[in-house]
């Protein structure tokens, strides 16, 4: 007589399923609801992701608070209060989780939050401050216009506009927004081309094409000069690609996933190219690199130009690391950087690289990196939205607390964003920094 054996966790890799949002079962509401319920109850068994965000917390409330104490005892109308505080960074699935795939019971709680926002999304909508702060070209190409940007980055900086932006819109007055730049990326960067002849090291053909992002290009421009000068001393030929949207991340954080589509067709041919072309892909934020690496090729598993482009995008330090193994990185550092704090972001973590940036930077002699790899809360809009801007703060606070207790000569995380949150926390930066823009001034170029 055979008999099943149940695992109690797995020590295996995992391994991503496809998001299968094509099919019918996908929006059906009451099969949503039968699969939430049945990953809740393992969740609250097992109760291991407590301390990553807010979603275990509120969701284990859920259930402390209900009659019954136990997963059937929560109204079905308050799981939508789970979903709300997950902010899809997949720090569950890759480090926490031991019930993920290939282990029976298949537990994928960040694309299960996926599914659920995306039939909210699709039988109810969102705001007008949503639709607003998560159409980042738009909103990027209208406040960057001459003149403008000054406007708009002076009201940011009002306090009382700030509290009435908080009212009207739900936008918190304490949070840091973006400054908005005339001069973008693509302005900066217009002669600073190079003739520079590739050479091929490893996985990498020595010629990258940087997807400038809406963040790179209207909010942090001078980062792609940064990358711009380190991958030209490198002796890697460096380019823009030549036109580009948003990679859909703020949208499917929405589960707004037929914008996440639209947004696909617009930059995956483009990107495609240029990879026949013979480029590598890199971009300055995580999440767009995540995006291409991880979220479209589950979204979109038999689009063979998506797969393309998934095999030709490198995190940029990664990138870097790689040309340093075949002995192709300029380790001739001119300066040194002293000790240096380092948030590392959730949505490079788990692109499961390592930690590439540190790897680099202690490289330069008399440089001391101390990783911190916890979350900063931020999320692109949680940290920014009324609602949640609290719980990002709360989230943040291990983090700026040893930020401040090691007071290092300076602050750097991958993300631009995530670093101007923790830095707004802190009471000893004063300036976060980019990696790339340390190992810049470490070649003093």
């Amino acid at each position: 007589m055979s008999e099943t054996i149940t695992r109690e966790g797995s020590l295996e890799a995992p391994t991503r399923h496809p998001v299968e949002w094509l099919t019918d079962s996908f929006w059906n509401k009451d099969e949503l609801n039968r699969e939430l319920e049945r990953v809740f109850d393992i969740c609250h068994g097992c109760r291991r992701c407590v301390s990553l965000c807010n979603a275990f917390p509120t969701l284990f409330d859920l259930v402390d608070e209900s009659e019954t104490m136990e997963v059937d005892g929560v109204d079905k109308a308050d799981y939508m209060k789970v979903v709300d505080q997950c902010y899809l960074c997949d720090m569950c699935y890759m480090s926490k989780c031991p019930y993920v795939p290939p282990h029976e019971w298949n537990v994928d709680f960040p694309h299960l939050m996926l599914r659920a926002k995306a039939v909210h999304f699709k039988k109810e909508g969102t705001s007008f401050r949503n639709k607003m702060l998560s159409d980042t070209n738009k909103v990027g190409k209208m406040a960057s216009i001459p003149l403008v940007d000054v406007t708009v980055n002076a009201l940011n900086s009002n306090k009382t506009f700030r509290k009435v932006l908080e009212k009207t819109a739900g936008v918190h007055h304490q949070a840091p927004v973006p400054k908005y730049h005339s001069k973008t990326l693509r302005k900066r960067v217009k002669n600073m081309q190079d003739d520079i002849q590739p050479k091929a090291v490893g996985r990498t053909t020595g010629k990258v094409a940087l997807y400038a992002t809406c963040y790179g290009n209207y909010n942090s421009p001078e980062l792609g000069e940064d990358f711009y000068r380190v991958f030209q001393h490198n002796n890697i030929h460096i380019e823009l690609v030549p036109k580009e949207q948003c990679c859909g991340m703020p949208k499917l954080e929405l589960g707004d996933l037929e914008s996440v589509a639209r947004a696909k067709e617009a930059n995956i041919p483009v990107l495609a190219k240029l990879v026949d072309e013979g480029y590598d892909l890199i971009a300055p934020v995580p999440s767009c690199v995540l995006m291409y690496k991880q979220e479209l090729p589950l979204l979109f598993p038999d689009d063979e130009d998506v797969l393309k482009v998934k095999k030709a995008f490198f995190d940029p330090f990664e990138y870097l690391h790689l040309r340093h193994k075949g002995g192709e990185l300029d380790t001739n550092f001119v300066k040194e950087l002293g000790d240096v704090s380092y948030q590392v972001a959730c949505h490079l973590r788990v692109q499961n690289i390592g930690i590439k940036a540190r790897d680099i930077l202690n490289l330069v002699p008399g440089t001391t990196i101390t990783a911190e790899e916890r979350c900063s809360g931020h999320d692109g809009t949680y940290a920014v939205k009324v609602e949640s801007h609290d719980h990002a703060v709360k989230i943040a606070r291990p983090v700026v607390r040893k930020v401040d207790a090691q007071d290092r000569d300076h602050f750097i995380s991958d993300c631009p964003m995530a670093a101007s949150h923790i830095a707004n926390l802190s009471e000893k930066v004063s300036k976060p920094e980019h990696p790339i823009t340390l190992l810049r001034l470490a070649y003093d170029i």
